[in-house]
């Protein structure tokens, strides 16, 4: 456990952590400090930051279980000492680290007697387990167990739908958020002319991230949000058809581009990876899903293009027109 004393600034506005420690690989703490804050700001900060670190952090679950040999969810299985339903809620407790978009396959392949833990599922080489003890099953007898499983990322609370699968595959309630819990204080100082605030934040995590991890995703996450207002000059919107549609604010993306397509016959663009481009890991991620590997392809995509990718912003536009300048 590292806990340090709380120094206040009375200049520039800072934060700090303040504690920070590992109760068990499912549960990390931290606490952090920010200051010096004005009369009602910490508390606008902490409400924002709380749900932002609740609602926006992305996390990774099994979401469904699949065995050819499984009548229903609540029948049990000669030689399992635990109900389906019950190795379903284990599934459930795993807690999983990835930076995977969409879903992914993983096996369970165990043969008894024994215990069934974390460590024997088959996963897919971006996925990892936090806790490789988990327990899922005991096998009392000799007998093989197979399921299949399907791994999604995603945010907030994933509830199962209410209908029956005839394909031997069950949905798991599925808990994305990395952040159990948040909580946030306020610490007033200073006389009544000239009050000043420090904001506390108590942060828990999973154990897929740590929670000052998790206090700088929900702090882009927030910053993501309010950029558009940023430039609301800039957007068009009208009305055609009874349906309000957005034009996208002006980059000169093709003129930009022009330019570096002149130069593609002095850089051999279609051997440069965009890995080498040292771009984001979510930009990246957005553009190998498009099947987008080389600077040529990249180039050969408009605006609209780009934008039609899931999980990719304006801003990210900007950001890959910088690196490729600077290329």
């Amino acid at each position: 456990m590292v806990r340090e004393k709380v120094k206040v600034s009375t200049r520039t506005l800072q934060w700090k952590c303040v504690e920070s420690r590992t109760d068990s690989k499912r549960l990390y703490y931290g606490r952090f400090i920010l200051s010096p804050l004005m009369k009602g700001q910490a508390d606008t900060i902490g409400i924002a930051m709380r749900r932002a670190l609740l609602g926006e952090i992305e996390g990774t679950c099994i979401t469904r279980a699949k065995s050819e040999k499984i009548p229903h969810e609540y029948s049990t299985i000669v030689g399992i000492q635990e109900s389906v339903h019950e190795i379903l809620m284990n599934l459930k407790e795993i807690v999983l680290r990835s930076n995977l978009y969409g879903t992914r396959k993983a096996f369970i392949c165990a043969k008894g007697p024994g215990y069934v833990t974390a460590q024997d599922i088959i996963l897919p080489p971006s996925v990892e387990i936090v806790d490789n003890t988990q327990h899922i099953a005991s096998l009392t007898e000799p007998i093989d167990l197979c399921i299949g499983l399907q791994i999604e990322r995603n945010r907030g609370y994933g509830c199962k739908m209410e209908k029956n699968f005839h394909d031997g595959s069950y949905p798991i309630d599925a808990v994305f958020m990395p952040v159990r819990n948040a909580n946030h204080s306020i610490h007033c100082y200073g006389n009544d002319n000239q009050k000043q605030e420090i904001l506390f934040l108590e942060i828990w995590t999973n154990g897929s991230l740590t929670p000052k991890d998790a206090l700088h995703e929900a702090s882009r996450n927030l910053i993501d949000l309010f950029i558009p207002f940023l430039h609301a000059e800039e957007e068009n919107f009208h009305l055609e058809n009874n349906q309000h549609n957005v034009t996208l604010p002006f980059f000169p993306f093709h003129d930009r581009l022009a330019k570096l397509r002149k130069k593609k016959r002095e850089i051999a663009l279609k051997y440069i990876f965009i890995d080498q481009s040292e771009l984001p890991p979510r930009i990246y991620n957005c553009l190998k899903k498009s099947n987008i590997h080389t600077l040529l392809d990249l180039l050969n995509n408009s605006q609209e293009d780009l934008m039609k990718m899931e999980h990719f912003r304006i801003e990210d536009i900007k950001q890959i027109l910088g690196i490729l300048e600077k290329k």
